[in-house]
């Protein structure tokens, strides 16, 4: 157990390296989790940027909020991972972001709720912008209430996203698609009107989506890393 919290403690460092250089996240913006064993989360801490963290920094929490070790208080907005989970027993990792575009649109009041991108059904399914709520206080958890325990991908107005996945890697690999997404949406709103996929095909790919789940299930599953 102690070989693999290594593990995820430096996976956690190495997306968090990622996701500062893609400018998803500045400073000390953004927090990561994981889930290890039932009871307890590795998280991010506070205070202390993405791009520069360190294995050492990482905090362990229990769920039911209650720091266990680390240097560092846990990150201001463990409410909003520990909601997650609690809402989630599939989830095993959470990843909270400031994706520019994509809170650029929540200020501009443009949803992402349509069905615009095949590859973005499949993968993210149904994309909610969760209302405003004050950053690191219950309003934020309470914001995303309606919408967790069906979608892996919400928009938080005027405060990025928050994705989920059964693996670290899954979560960020819907973050990076959510942003894409994002940037895709502005580019064809320039050029002209946005028409969502037929609802025929909206069929089709629903069909196949639960199939693609399962194959991202199976790939965490064969990774010890991925597998907390």
């Amino acid at each position: 157990m102690t070989r693999l919290r290594d593990q995820l403690r430096q996976q956690m460092v190495d997306i968090g390296n990622i996701m500062y250089k893609r400018g998803y996240v500045v400073a000390t913006d953004g927090n990561i989790s994981v889930r290890i064993g039932k009871d307890a989360v590795l998280i991010t801490p506070s205070g202390v940027a993405k791009g520069t963290m360190e294995p050492s920094d990482i905090v362990i929490m229990s769920l039911c909020g209650k720091k266990l070790s680390g240097k560092h208080k846990p990150s201001s907005e463990y409410k909003l991972h520990l909601a997650v989970y609690s809402k989630r027993p599939d989830v095993q990792a959470v990843i909270h972001a400031h994706p520019p575009l994509c809170t650029a649109l929540t200020l501009a009041g443009v949803a992402l709720d349509k069905p615009l991108l095949p590859e973005v059904v499949l993968a993210l399914g149904y994309i909610p912008t969760a209302p405003y709520g004050t950053p690191s206080t219950d309003e934020v958890p309470r914001s995303i209430e309606p919408y967790i325990a069906t979608c892996d991908a919400i928009l938080m107005e005027r405060h990025g996203s928050v994705t989920v996945g059964v693996s670290l890697t899954d979560a960020y690999n819907k973050l990076e698609k959510l942003e894409h997404y994002a940037q895709t949406v502005i580019h064809a709103m320039q050029i002209g009107s946005v028409q969502p996929i037929s609802p025929e095909n909206i069929e089709k790919l629903s069909a196949m989506r639960e199939s693609y789940r399962s194959h991202i299930r199976k790939q965490a599953s064969h990774n010890k890393i991925d597998n907390s």
